[in-house]
């Protein structure tokens, strides 16, 4: 069994979850790819082993209880604990639809990623995180799941009432919490990161962010020392500060 630290990101082949993978890389991180597509999640992981960095993949589907199961039993033949845990993948379907009109079933495909995956991905990692004493796990929201920011007739995200995705991240947020309670007396800190508004496949690449500033946020949670908060939302603010995000 290995010494170096150990980090899982979900939805890792590409945008953020990759540029979690390759900063947590930098730091000496081992990183296990957590990949849908294994074609797609080895080809991500070569690309970052040529960059010097400890990368795999594991297959992982994180809307589906046996694909998570065994991608826990696949990590679990080389390894016995689990430092990092960053729940990072999540869908956008239905489009800019009003909430009178939208779509149950588009609703119900994004709650099964973007809220149901991560309490299955926790769920089932949650022995190697306990073993590795001090581990950190990391939800990543959004500010459109923010419910303050929803009612704040200035804020930039007003406008975007997205029924499915905006409310998903809001229970996201109440299951960090709940996890982070339950966990804080094991030394696991559990934390929500707002990426801000960053280029990806899920927005069209229409962001104003790119990845990297997008990834920072979730690395700083990922890193946490003994001292570092738990059950909190946040960004990283303004002049490279990281700020708490509003609920």
């Amino acid at each position: 069994m290995s010494t170096r630290k150990t980090a899982l990101i979900t939805g890792a082949n590409k945008g953020i979850g990759r540029e979690i993978a390759r900063q947590l890389g930098q730091q000496g991180f081992s990183v296990w790819l957590g990949c849908r597509d294994a074609a797609r999640g080895e080809q991500a992981a070569a690309d970052l082993r040529k960059e010097g960095f400890h990368a795999h993949l594991l297959a992982l589907d994180v809307s589906n209880d046996a694909s998570v199961k065994a991608a826990a039993g696949t990590y679990g033949k080389t390894n016995d604990t689990l430092d990092v845990l960053v729940n990072n993948a999540g869908v956008a379907t239905g489009g800019y639809i009003a909430p009178s009109e939208a779509s149950l079933d588009d609703m119900r495909a994004v709650y099964e990623v973007n809220v149901f995956g991560p309490v299955r991905v926790t769920q089932a990692f949650l022995p190697f995180l306990r073993k590795a004493g001090q581990g950190r796990i990391v939800m990543m929201s959004s500010s459109l799941g923010s419910i303050g920011e929803q009612l704040d007739l200035t804020s930039g995200t007003y406008g975007v009432n997205l029924l499915g995705y905006n409310s998903s991240k809001s229970a996201l947020n109440m299951i960090t919490v709940s996890f982070a309670k339950e966990l804080a007396a094991q030394g696991i800190k559990v934390n929500a990161a707002n990426p801000g508004y960053v280029a990806t496949d899920l927005n069209d690449n229409q962001g104003y962010r790119n990845v990297q500033q997008g990834a920072a946020i979730a690395v700083h949670l990922a890193t946490l020392g003994p001292m570092g908060p738990t059950a909190g939302f946040f960004n990283d603010g303004t002049e490279a500060t990281v700020g708490r995000h509003a609920w």
